[in-house]
């Protein structure tokens, strides 16, 4: 009760703002404290006058449907219908096609040179041109923004090669770390925010260690935590290093669906079939 009534207030606060034009960014919902609003793109956003701003809606309620297609690869439906495929290689969760695609470039299995053009936007999680990806675009009822990150490239860090894509739909902040290769510093988890679902990596070695990838967990302290890109690690290696302050959950399906009302009230780390 206390998580939606902290959600309608900052509804009522952006409001004003969100509906003054629609060139205007969206402010993120999930970023405690911002600098400054992130340059976004409306996508495919039409809104009538008079009627709600963008976001404003789906913020409210909404349940979103969240699926583990295999590797890195998470499938996010949003309640408008926006199928959103995670560091998309074209292997896992191209059936049906998804209208939006993150990359990340660390290995073939997360990215694809060659997507199939029918996908609508494609997020790259680095810049071909050099320098930080920069994302913040909005699809119908979903905000999506990136925090990049280093990534490692014949031993050293590639500078800026890697993102953390954050998905911001019916009021709950989505978190994908992608191949993250280090430890997240202050202006990172600024950037980053609230994140009331994580998707982390629990390799333990090819991105980072157990006990980085815990250390971080356990600073986003995000209520749903959903492993991935497990390899050969035993899942108790890694719920065992979170501690009693996370509850575990397997649960016999790929696929859940999940709503800012039926966030479990204690952060729980959900194994979805398959990973």
């Amino acid at each position: 009760m206390l998580r939606l009534s902290a959600a309608v207030l900052l509804i009522l606060a952006f409001w004003p703002l969100a509906a003054s034009a629609q060139a205007e960014p969206p402010p993120s919902r999930c970023v405690a404290i911002a600098e400054a609003l992130p340059s976004a793109t409306y996508a495919s956003f039409t809104a009538p006058k008079a009627q709600t701003p963008p976001l404003a809606e789906a913020f409210v309620d909404g349940d979103v449907t969240i699926t583990y297609a295999g590797h890195s690869t998470y499938i996010i439906e949003t309640p408008a219908g926006v199928r959103i495929a995670t560091d998309f290689s074209g292997v896992y969760g191209a059936d049906p096609l998804p209208r939006v695609v993150t990359m990340n470039k660390a290995h073939r299995t997360h990215y694809s040179d060659h997507p199939d053009p029918a996908i609508e936007y494609v997020l790259r999680g680095w810049n071909p041109d050099g320098g930080p990806a920069r994302h913040a675009l909005v699809v119908d009822d979903v905000y999506i923004r990136n925090v990049p990150t280093d990534i490692r490239n014949g031993g050293d860090l590639g500078k800026d090669g890697n993102s953390i894509f954050i998905f911001e739909v019916a009021g709950l902040c989505i978190g994908h770390l992608g191949h993250l290769h280090h430890r997240l510093e202050d202006a990172h988890y600024g950037a980053i925010g609230r994140l009331d679902i994580l998707m982390v990596p629990i390799d333990g070695g090819m991105t980072l260690s157990l006990d980085r990838m815990t250390e971080i967990t356990a600073r986003l302290y995000s209520s749903m935590i959903l492993p991935m890109h497990r390899h050969a690690t035993p899942i108790s290696e890694f719920t065992g290093r979170m501690g009693d302050d996370f509850a575990v959950e397997f649960l016999s399906s790929q696929s859940l669906t999940v709503s800012l009302k039926t966030l479990p009230d204690r952060p729980t780390i959900v194994i979805l079939d398959g990973v």
